[in-house]
């Protein structure tokens, strides 16, 4: 398991920075999500990078590693509009897709919002909450809060 999740962290990086062309388009940094809801609370720590397409719209794809019994995967890809409302200061709201192992293996959307804010020239820390309704019914759909930083290029 351990090898899956640091292969995936690598490939999320790899293709990130193998890929920015396009100085200012690019994003990618460190983030903790708590997931509640779940039985017990987990918290996840991973990396995200995002993608952004012109002034409003994103791609964010994401690998957090669960740190619980039986360490697992959560990999997600949201799609956000951000609405730039102060200087330095972002809205979105964000909808997308995930696949985790939260007990067992099960795929799920991603709906939810959240916020960044600038704090130096390429840095921003970034601020959001999501629900994940997953495709199987038998477990609860975990809500996550999420807190994290990242750097653009």
């Amino acid at each position: 398991m351990k090898k899956i999740l640091l292969s995936a962290i690598a490939a999320l990086f790899a293709v990130t920075a193998a890929s920015a062309q396009d100085a200012g388009n690019w994003a990618v940094g460190p983030r903790m999500n708590i997931y509640t809801n779940t039985g017990e609370t987990v918290v996840g720590l991973g990396a995200y990078g995002r993608y952004n397409f012109d002034g409003n719209w994103r791609i964010e794809p994401s690998v957090m590693a669960l740190l619980h019994e039986g360490c697992s995967l959560d990999i997600s890809c949201d799609a956000q509009y951000v609405f730039h409302v102060g200087s330095g200061w972002h809205l979105y709201p964000a909808a997308g897709l995930t696949v985790n192992d939260i007990g067992r293996w099960a795929a799920g959307l991603n709906i939810g919002g959240g916020f960044d804010v600038e704090v130096a020239q390429n840095w921003d820390i970034s601020a959001g909450l999501k629900w994940q309704p997953m495709f199987d019914d038998i477990r609860p759909n975990p809500v996550v809060i999420s807190v994290g930083a990242s750097y653009k290029f």
